[in-house]
């Protein structure tokens, strides 16, 4: 074996700082990665993140373009779904690498790259996609608690304020309990969509084709504006930055084998969890193509799908396994978006504050839009919020993406454990392909 690859590894050349100010302080290194374990236990050791990020892959937010695109073009744009996955499991693999090798998160690396000015721009814009994406988990669990409990849907959107305290216990107790509670929201979920696919019986031939693309959807002007939107909206800037620090919670050694070793089992842990977020999202399509689009109904908002499942798949049990669902889909996606919100402020402004100040400061600037639309306009404005804060997610993302793959393609900052050439190409492919989609998308928001 190779004598270098145990020598410790020295900061990049690259950077202009050195990484003496850790991500997440409070839990960072937390956890003890076995030395020698084999290959399950030490995979065990880094399985979580990868289940935090993928919560943000089926928040609620995602809900109303796969109810739209199943309901009006049936199994069709499963394959956009399909792609759209694969892009994120390539990036949110770098988001994991820029972490375990550089020990800084991608906001401390922007920081660390860019003028003050520009950090500050970059800075302001992911806030802004952070409570727009906030926004539309709390409208998501406030609707979620209207489904199934008739609670009006501005008392819903007050009440989603209590998670700031669920955090900070389970964060006292540790990171794992995090991650665990994370993990069996997700299992709760897939249980949830298992059940919902059981009961609809969607046309096992017609769904397997609907993985596989065809130029329908780029003639097709309406089914693109779709897909543009399942797109768009796929790869969560907010998540990118939250990848970044979380994997630094694992403690491993210093040396290159080390890191190399944990950027494996990160892939690994990151590719399987969005195989699942993948699932949620095909299920969710699967379900609106087999009740919806075979009766020849279309269905765009959460409210209606809710009351229309129950009669058409013949069982009330549809209905309230829906709602489930999504509540704990937009529970879920409040938890690991109070985490980034800590981690955008502290890494681009080097402000600490007390983590529960924090996570008060960030629900708060998604509650109090919402409750001012809501009490304006209705109930009706909900939809159009969640639509907003789609547009402004799709706006943000070229911002997170552009900066992370120009980190991990530079060898100056990565030293050898930059990404290959050819994941290099893919990479700026992606990222070139997500700002024309995204700017295409916002075009045709404004001005189709």
């Amino acid at each position: 074996m190779d004598i270098a690859k145990k020598e410790p590894v020295q900061d990049p050349i690259g950077w202009r700082k050195d990484s003496s100010m850790p991500s997440l302080p409070e839990v960072h290194h937390s956890m003890k990665v076995p030395k020698k374990a084999g290959f399950f236990r030490k995979l065990l050791a880094f399985v979580g993140p990868g289940y935090l990020v993928a919560v943000g892959y089926m928040d609620p937010g995602n809900w109303a373009t796969d109810l739209a695109g199943g309901s009006q073009f049936g199994y069709t744009l499963l394959s956009v779904i399909l792609i759209s996955n694969l892009m994120a499991i390539l990036l949110q693999a770098l988001s994991g690498r820029l972490g375990i090798v550089t020990g800084r998160d991608l906001a401390q690396a922007c920081r660390d790259h860019y003028s003050k000015p520009v950090s500050y721009v970059l800075w302001f814009l992911c806030e802004l996609a952070i409570a727009a994406c906030d926004l539309a988990e709390v409208i998501g669990a406030a609707i979620a608690l209207q489904l199934l409990f008739g609670l009006p849907l501005i008392y819903g959107v007050i009440l989603t304020a209590l998670d700031v305290i669920l955090v900070l216990m389970l964060q006292k107790k540790g990171f794992r309990y995090i991650e665990a509670m994370v993990i069996s929201l997700i299992a709760l979920i897939m249980v949830c969509f298992i059940m919902e696919l059981i009961f609809s019986r969607p046309e096992f031939a017609a769904v397997a084709a609907g993985f596989i693309p065809t130029t329908e959807i780029v003639t097709n002007p309406a089914m693109l504006y779709i897909a543009l939107g399942i797109l768009g909206a796929t790869v969560m800037p907010h998540n990118l930055y939250l990848h970044s620090s979380i994997v630094q919670t694992r403690k491993i050694e210093p040396t290159i084998e080390a890191k190399r070793e944990a950027i494996k089992f990160s892939t690994i842990d990151t590719t399987v969890a969005l195989m699942l977020a993948l699932f949620v999202n095909a299920a969710i399509l699967i379900l609106s193509a087999a009740a919806f689009h075979s009766a020849g109904k279309e269905v765009a908002e959460i409210q209606d799908a809710y009351h229309l499942l129950g009669p058409m798949l013949g069982t009330g049990a549809a209905s309230i396994l829906f709602a489930v669902a999504l509540l704990a889909s937009g529970q879920n996606s409040t938890l690991t978006g109070t985490l980034a919100g800590q981690i955008v402020m502290e890494g681009f402004l080097n402000i600490r504050l007390t983590p529960w100040l924090r996570r008060l400061i960030t629900r708060l600037i998604a509650i109090i839009p919402a409750v001012i639309v809501i009490g304006i306009y209705g109930e009706s404005g909900a939809t159009d919020l969640l639509i907003l804060s789609q547009v402004i997610l799709s706006l943000q993302l070229s911002f997170a993406v552009i900066p992370l793959v120009t980190f991990t393609s530079d060898r100056k900052k990565m030293g050898v454990l930059v990404i290959p050439k050819w994941m290099a190409v893919l990479s700026w492919f992606v990222a070139i392909l997500i700002a024309a989609l995204n700017a295409y998308l916002l075009y045709s928001t404004f001005f189709g």
